[in-house]
């Protein structure tokens, strides 16, 4: 008996030892990192943990999977073969897809169709950001605008197909892609062991942790919408939160002397002309920041800040044009405002 609870008692014993010596995460003070082109945007990944280089393979490929299924400007794609079908039939599609344009549709509601996945048509007018950018013809903006109703986008949960109810309807996820693929890439590094990364698609920024070199929160620069050289005004501290910014500096043309930004305004299919330059929007999931970052740009300072005090958890910057910043109440004390020709103002 006493031979037993001895080895029993040295096996415990063993146990705590091993268990104590359990060996930290490294951290990397040179993060591993990774830059490419996906989703019509630069994209970068750097990770501070010490991991197998693979986990950026497999987030890369994941962005590459993701532009495939829900491009518009390339044949084939789910969300093409879904415009195509306008007004013919419904489409099955990837669980991915649908659910991007499920929650896009709900966006539509939520912002009493400020942000509508079915200003395709409209977009496709324009071309902004492409070598074919133009300024179309009020006949032709006004021929499309009936086309413009995320009501019009029939929806499927068993069977996962979409239907867009008018021929001609285009769905354009352009204004939420980016922020899905985000939260896909964070899901792929969580799985692979990552605790510490930050991940850039195009000014769509997402902090996983937090700053393990510093042991702080990550300093997330907020761009200068008047910068074409990608500078900050500003700076906030964040902690597994993600930060994606709208604005007319993203992309836009100029013709006749006059600057078109690429945000339009789903009622009247023309840029949306109001008194801000740009939007951010802080909150836990980055495709919900990235609807309303172009929401709450479309809705202005007064809506926009009752469509984010409607909602838990996140948190906007609004820029006007005279350069004076607004901020939800959550940001007090917290926002860091580095380039003086910027002002607080509420």
């Amino acid at each position: 008996m006493k031979k037993g609870i001895f080895l029993f008692s040295l096996l415990m014993f063993f146990v705590l030892i091993f268990s104590g010596c359990k060996k930290e995460a490294k951290i990397l003070q040179e993060p591993l990192e990774k830059t490419d082109f996906f989703l019509g945007t630069v994209c970068s990944i750097k990770i501070y943990d010490d991991v197998d280089s693979t986990v950026l393979e497999k987030a890369f490929k994941r962005l590459k999977e993701i532009e495939d299924k829900m491009t518009i400007n390339a044949e084939g794609s789910e969300v093409d073969e879904v415009n195509k079908n306008s007004g013919i039939k419904p489409v099955k599609v990837s669980e991915d897809v649908y659910y991007v344009i499920k929650t896009g549709k709900e966006f539509g509601k939520v912002s009493e169709g400020l942000f509508d996945i079915t200003i395709g048509s409209i977009v496709k007018l324009w071309n902004i950001g492409t070598d074919y950018a133009r300024v179309p013809e009020d006949y032709e903006i006004k021929e499309k605008l009936p086309l413009v109703n995320y009501d019009d986008i029939e929806l499927n949960d068993s069977e996962k197909t979409v239907f867009l109810k008018k021929k001609g309807m285009m769905i354009d996820l352009g204004g939420i892609a980016k922020g899905y693929a985000a939260d896909e890439v964070c899901r792929i590094l969580k799985e692979n062991g990552v605790e510490h990364a930050i991940i850039n698609l195009g000014g769509n920024v997402l902090a996983m942790g937090e700053n393990p070199v510093k042991n702080r929160d990550w300093n997330i620069g907020i761009q200068n919408p008047y910068s074409i050289r990608g500078d900050y005004f500003a700076i906030v501290p964040i902690k597994d939160k993600t930060v994606v910014s709208s604005g007319v500096y993203e992309r836009y043309f100029e013709a006749n002397g006059k600057r078109y930004h690429h945000i339009l305004d789903t009622k009247t299919g023309y840029p949306v002309e109001n008194n801000l330059v740009g939007t951010t929007i802080i909150t836990d999931k980055s495709i919900v920041a990235d609807a309303l970052s172009t929401t709450i740009f479309a809705a202005g300072i007064e809506k926009g800040l009752k469509i984010v005090n409607s909602m838990e958890g996140v948190e906007a910057i609004f820029i006007t044009k005279d350069k004076k910043v607004y901020i939800t109440d959550g940001l007090r004390g917290k926002i860091n405002i580095t380039n003086e020709e910027f002002k607080l103002a509420n």
